[in-house]
């Protein structure tokens, strides 16, 4: 079967799933009780598809309550993420003698099955030692988290990551029997951390983003429970829709987008571009973006003597990016599989992009064929391949008229496969059904 008609069946399969799965189903006149968000940091400005989806869905009517396991980061967040008016729980250091409170409060009222999660969860081996020390920190955060979704009336906790976040969701499950689920998406499933068969097993649910990801994540759930995985895309997040120009002019403007880390194939891009520059194409890049390999990257741009064409203006606020893609001629994405499995899932600037009809030429890493069909909505090259990349800008830029159809081929299958009304309401019927309606009072 295709995955243009693939793709919607597995949404419409999630949305029945959550009304016809182990939850009785119930009428959307019964309110349900409140959902529980978790996650490191609320609002993140690289995690707008989150906030988006947390907003779309109060706007649905669904209770939510984020609780974050860190504090408060406001840097690079839209005015509207900056606006948003909560209700958010958050935790962070100065949280430490609360989360170790109710640790010993736990530790007091139920001391078996405290220590039963001190040895499942406490002593597994991690990826690294930064994911280790955030499972340490959501795995002791999880029993003051326990302590707060009991009393704001949880009916169902959420973790919108598979690491940490979810680590704590779980905790919290155990000690309060409030039931949780857990979205596993790109680098928090790959490499696996120590826990995520536990946190499987006991997952109401799992929520995934890409097709990808199905397989995989009913490997770590037990045999009978492998229909637990649902399939809902995330949504476009631009509210606004325009086309770029598409000059193709020398010099020709490439893009690309996202964090300055392993997953992201940048020093490949770079090579790319010195092999473009030696074949006389005139082509500028703007790498937006930052992180711990910004150094790197920099000097690898000097030593390739790309300085004159390769612009990196650091971070750049998810509401400015549309003047980037308005202003450039196509997207570039070189994702690559990092030797311990880390990947992206289907990195959300390649839909953002084709929803303004902008080409774009990418790696064939997890998701991203699920997209970026060959020829069809974009073209697909061999990770860590800087010649097959090179190649492929070439083709895109001596076609203007077929890089159009591609583009405009591209924009027609994103916006059925991430509608949001469509892929917002499979969530909330998942979610609804999984959460306890609300009481009424005396019942």
């Amino acid at each position: 079967m295709p995955l243009s008609e693939a793709a919607p069946a597995a949404i419409s399969t999630a949305s029945s799933h959550a009304e016809t799965g182990n939850a009785p189903r119930r009428d959307d006149a019964v309110p349900p009780r409140t959902l529980a968000y978790v996650l490191l940091w609320f609002p993140l400005s690289s995690e707008t598809f989150i906030f988006r989806e947390i907003v779309q869905l109060m706007a649905l009517g669904l209770p939510i309550r984020v609780y974050t396991m860190y504090g408060k980061t406001l840097k690079g967040c839209s005015r509207e993420m900056r606006a948003f008016p909560g209700p958010v729980r958050r935790m962070g250091a100065p949280a430490f003698f609360r989360i170790l409170a109710a640790f010993f409060r736990a530790l007091r009222r139920e001391p078996g099955n405290v220590w039963r999660l001190l040895r499942e969860g406490c002593f597994r081996r991690m990826r690294n030692l930064e994911s280790l020390g955030e499972n340490l920190w959501c795995f002791m955060a999880g029993f003051l988290l326990a302590e707060q979704c009991r009393a704001d009336g949880v009916g169902l906790i959420h973790s919108s990551w598979a690491n940490g976040p979810a680590t704590a969701a779980w905790v919290a499950s155990r000690l309060t029997g409030i039931p949780f689920a857990f979205t596993g998406r790109a680098g928090d499933i790959y490499p696996q951390d120590g826990l995520l068969r536990e946190k499987s097993r006991d997952a109401l649910f799992i929520r995934t983003n890409n097709l990808a990801n199905v397989g995989w994540l009913q490997s770590f759930c037990p045999p009978q429970q492998r229909d637990k995985v649902r399939l809902v895309y995330n949504s476009l997040t631009f509210t606004q829709r325009t086309e770029c120009a598409l000059p193709m002019r020398p010099p020709y403007r490439l893009l690309a987008v996202g964090r300055f880390a392993r997953t992201k194939g940048f020093p490949e891009l770079l090579t790319a571009m010195a092999r473009l520059r030696r074949e006389r194409v005139p082509v500028r890049l703007t790498l937006v973006g930052d992180g711990s390999w910004r150094r790197k990257l920099t000097a690898l741009r000097r030593r390739l003597r790309l300085t004159d064409c390769v612009d990196m203006p650091g971070f750049v606020p998810h509401d400015r990016l549309r003047e980037f893609m308005l202003s450039h001629d196509i997207l570039v994405v070189p994702s690559v599989v990092h030797s311990n499995g880390d990947r992206d899932g289907i990195p959300n600037v390649i839909m953002e992009a084709l929803s303004h009809r902008m080409p774009v030429v990418a790696t064939d890493v997890c998701g991203i064929a699920e997209v970026i069909r060959d020829g069809e909505t974009g073209l697909l090259v061999p990770q860590r391949d800087p010649r097959a990349l090179a190649l492929a800008v070439r083709r895109m830029l001596d076609d203007r008229n077929r890089a159009l159809r591609m583009a405009e081929a591209g924009r027609a299958l994103v916006e059925r496969m991430f509608d949001k009304e469509t892929n917002i309401a499979a969530l909330r019927a998942l979610y609804r059904s999984a959460c306890p309606p609300q009481r009424a009072e005396g019942s």
